[in-house]
């Protein structure tokens, strides 16, 4: 379901607020005057979407009462029993929800929709809690998360009536809150919490607010579950704290695709949109003004591209003299704004505005953009590294993907990448099967390589492991006349009697096979390059080997069609398709450079005319949009 202000096709850019006097002492320090000022600017900036938070412990300060020997007595409300109302009953300060209605007020008046998070207890590295429930576990306790559900329901049934408000969102980062034994502690807490605000407003996206999942099956937060139980999935795509993302400047192919590739992959495994809620450069040590400013309008074009909806800086505003935590603890927190200390416009902001106008300008809805292959992510790999090198690969290869889990009902597609198989159950035998049934139809399928096992393999792709071994050194392998340096250390040594060998490394050794199976082809590739390129810091730069082929091999292998195509591993496109004779294609410069542009069009494709920027070439970090007609009948 697309919600009215998430629709696909739609782009919205905003900002995460804390008011500029007082950060997350707000409410308890409340100034309207302030408020109001701080939302005029935000709207006159060109800001359309704001995610805010009611504080937990400012709007539920509950205590706890006790009698004799310790034994609990019973909750009171700022020193009293808690009123016979429905906001006391919920343990709800009405002082706090009243400085909420007048914030929705000044967000309405000034065209400012709303995102709110309900549960926030996580905050910038502090922990906030009400003092009744200090030392316990917020997320199993029974009895918190009970006055977790009250307070939800008594926001949400005060304010569902307010127009400024487009979404709620869990919470902060909850899955930050407190440790869990197991995912059903996390499905169980989830469930509650979204369910609370469904019985007060189905009309309105509940939004998780999380800080990162995972697809690993260990793992306590995963985008299945969560995309199970909430409407709308969101990244917070900081380099620092994503594996392989801070590994090389900011302004370059790794963090432009970052939000993008993340957001996608949650979408995708998770079934629900996805939108990037929070992203920022985590202040001035991390970089300049104007490298930060870079960054953010790459990762704003490759968000827009790739139907992520939104993006929301951290933070509206600077919060260098906070003398109290998390501002005094950490220097990270403090110069984060889109207004610095002296309430001045920043270069970011100025991106943020200029892009919104850009994209406003277009007056057009955005079609989805086409995907080509869908990607299996299978057990017992590291599936975020996994999925980022991929994406990045087909992206440099000039073509895209769509994820889905080994263990998910496989998607329809004329071809499939395996990559990086790590273990023996990196993919169960019934869904193997099913995969072998597609290319036994007349599908293509890629299989990369990290010590996983399949079976059957030889039947299958015409090659045949003789042995395993380790080699430290490096292998040079020459596919189609390019030199391409491979690193893995285990290598196979393999042998094709029914399979046509495609690359072969410095010593003869096959590297790369290509056999059929069925109507369809099948092509393996003896080491896991995904594996092997996500946490290298070169990778992915103009310097580095060009692993990409391997992908753009399998694209011809596998017949995948493009109407366009930049032959600039570094300028990425996508597709989107308004009928079969119209289209339109973002080409994204995902470099510090302005690049030359000199695509490819397929037979019968004309450029129409360029929407955004001109066919003289890309500018650095930033992007063009093409128009396109097929001539053909």
């Amino acid at each position: 379901m697309d919600y009215p202000y998430f629709e696909s096709g739609r782009f919205y850019v905003g900002c995460n607020y804390w008011a500029s006097h007082a950060g997350t002492y707000m409410w308890r320090n409340w100034r309207p005057e302030v408020v109001k000022q701080d939302f005029e600017m935000m709207a006159k900036a060109g800001l359309r979407l704001v995610r805010m938070f009611p504080l937990w412990p400012d709007f539920q300060p509950l205590e706890q009462m006790y009698g004799g020997g310790g034994t609990r007595c019973e909750y009171s409300l700022k020193g009293h029993p808690l009123p016979d109302t429905w906001e006391g009953q919920c343990g709800v300060d009405v002082e706090a929800l009243d400085k909420f209605a007048y914030l929705l007020e000044c967000a309405e008046q000034n065209g400012i929709k709303l995102m709110v998070g309900l549960v926030t207890g996580w905050m910038s590295g502090r922990l906030f809690a009400p003092p009744a429930f200090e030392g316990r576990n917020l997320l199993t306790d029974s009895e918190v998360i009970k006055w977790q559900v009250r307070m939800v329901r008594c926001i949400v049934r005060r304010f569902k009536e307010a127009p400024a408000i487009v979404a709620w969102d869990l919470g902060n980062e909850c899955n930050c809150m407190a440790p869990l034994a197991s995912d059903a502690d996390a499905w169980c807490w989830n469930n509650a919490i979204a369910s609370a605000i469904r019985l007060e407003d189905s009309t309105r996206p509940v939004v998780s607010g999380m800080h990162g999942l995972s697809c690993d099956d260990h793992r306590k937060w995963r985008p299945w579950d969560v995309g199970e139980l909430n409407d709308i999935l969101n990244t917070h795509p900081y380099p620092i704290f994503t594996p392989y993302s801070g590994l090389q400047r900011v302004n370059t192919l790794r963090n432009a695709m970052h939000a993008a590739a993340e957001s996608r992959l949650y979408a995708e495994i998770g079934g629900k949109p996805c939108t990037v809620e929070e992203a920022g450069n985590l202040g001035s040590m991390y970089s300049s003004p104007q490298t930060a400013s870079a960054y953010l309008n790459n990762m704003l074009w490759n968000a827009y591209a790739h139907d992520c909806r939104s993006l929301l800086w951290w933070c509206a505003f600077d919060q260098t003299q906070l003398p109290f935590p998390p501002y005094e603890w950490n220097a990270m927190e403090r110069e984060l704004g889109l207004f610095d200390a002296d309430k001045k416009e920043t270069l970011p902001l100025k991106t943020l505005g200029a892009f919104q106008r850009t994209i406003d300008s277009l007056a057009i809805t955005l079609p989805k953009y086409r995907r080509n292959a869908v990607c299996i992510l299978s057990q017992g790999q590291d599936t975020w590294g996994v999925a980022f090198a991929s994406f990045i690969l087909a992206k440099q290869a000039g073509f895209d993907i769509e994820f889905q889990y080994a263990k998910q009902p496989l998607k329809e597609a004329d071809a499939y990448i395996l990559p990086s198989i790590a273990t023996d159950t990196a993919i169960y035998q019934y869904r193997y099967k099913e995969l072998l049934a597609k290319v036994e139809a007349g599908a293509s399928l890629f299989v990369t390589w990290a010590g996983g096992g399949l079976q059957p393999f030889e039947k299958v792709f015409g090659a045949r492991p003789e042995w395993r071994y380790q080699e430290a050194a490096p292998r040079s392998v020459t596919l189609e006349g390019t030199s391409i340096t491979l690193t893995q250390s285990l290598r196979m040594g393999l042998s094709a009697p029914n399979a046509a060998v495609c690359a072969t490394d410095e010593k003869g050794m096959p590297v790369l096979t290509l056999g059929r199976y069925g109507k369809g082809q099948v092509a393996f590739l003896a080491s896991g390059i995904e594996n092997e390129l996500a946490p290298k810091p070169e990778a992915f730069l103009p310097e580095a080997t060009p692993a990409w082929r391997f992908y753009a091999w399998f694209a011809k292998v596998a017949g995948i069609q493009r109407i366009l195509r930049s032959n600039d591993p570094f300028i990425t496109c996508t597709e989107h398709f308004i009928d079969a004779k119209h289209a339109y294609v973002i080409a994204v410069n995902n470099t510090p450079e302005a690049r030359p542009f000199q695509p490819t069009l397929a037979d019968g494709w004309t450029i129409v005319k360029p929407l955004v920027g001109s066919l003289d070439g890309v500018p650095a970090n930033s992007a063009i949009i093409l128009e396109l007609l097929s001539q053909k009948n």
